[in-house]
């Protein structure tokens, strides 16, 4: 069973980490028992799942993963950190903040929350930065995630699969999927760049203060780092057809263009489309 998710995850070249991590991670590549990615969701996930149905329900992981996502181009070793542990806490402090405090201990007991609130106390004591390598978003895919890709960077594999209903497994197997990928210096150009056309032509909107989360995000890595758009679980929502037909990242590029080339009647069509796309299957969360 995968998660209804999106993910955008950031691989950071080998040299990027300390030297015991360098080793560590190289290791890990060289590991027949490493998760690999075809079943690497179905892992995490089940992972999740077992913490969540466990009595008492644990919100994160005792241990952070020592697992992680991997690329290889030509020579380099390129490493995406699951980070299990530490996106589970900022998760749960961020379920926290949004709900009663009686609403939040019916999923777990006010005596797990508070320890787990202490442990993640502790661990930011001893760290300087809690940036994660990978964002999740369930049920859509964020408009400001599209702005760091080309249409050409797609990569989409089908297969016979029909959409899912709401509420129902997924049995669908790998390699079923739709990812774009690009170099941290496009990703950040081309955020500059949405930005550039926003404020310009916009102003401060929602959708500017999306961009700019996702670009200072993206500043936090490093400069020869990929950058990765994964539909996840989101393409057991979508038929064969309708896949094929999602040029989101296109629409989003063309609106921009149409805005900086004052061809605002286009801008506002591509837009459009694409929020109406996704809004169409984010409803597909509440349904029976």
């Amino acid at each position: 069973m995968l998660p209804y998710a999106a993910y955008l995850r950031v691989y950071e070249p080998l040299t990027a980490f300390a030297p015991q991590d360098q080793a560590r991670w190289v290791r890990y590549a060289e590991s027949r028992d490493r998760p690999r990615r075809a079943g690497a969701l179905e892992v995490e996930h089940g992972e999740a799942v077992r913490r969540l149905l466990s009595v008492p329900p644990l919100p994160a992981p005792e241990r952070e993963s020592p697992n992680a996502y991997l690329r290889r181009v030509e020579e380099t070793l390129y490493v995406c950190p699951w980070q299990s542990r530490l996106r589970s806490w900022l998760a749960f402090a961020s379920f926290r903040g949004s709900v009663p405090v009686k609403l939040a201990s019916r999923f777990v007991p006010q005596a797990i929350a508070e320890q787990t609130a202490d442990d993640f106390d502790r661990f930011k004591r001893g760290e300087q930065s809690l940036r994660t390598h990978i964002r999740t978003s369930t049920w859509h895919v964020p408009i400001a995630w599209f702005a760091p890709f080309d249409s050409a960077e797609r990569w989409l594999v089908l297969g016979s699969e029909q959409p899912a209903e709401a509420g129902a497994q997924t049995t669908a197997a790998p390699p079923r999927n739709m990812l774009y990928v690009t170099s941290m210096a496009q990703a950040r150009r081309r955020v500059a760049r949405a930005l550039v056309v926003i404020r310009r032509h916009v102003g401060q909107v929602a959708a500017l203060t999306e961009v700019e989360e996702v670009g200072r995000w993206l500043e936090e890595f490093h400069p020869h780092s990929l950058v990765e758009l994964d539909y996840g679980g989101l393409v057991h929502l979508m038929d064969d057809r309708t896949l094929q037909g999602d040029q989101s990242v296109a629409e989003v590029a063309t609106a921009l263009a149409g805005l900086d080339n004052g061809q605002e009647e286009l801008a506002f069509a591509m837009y459009q489309r694409v929020i109406l796309r996704w809004r169409s299957i984010r409803a597909l969360e509440s349904a029976n």
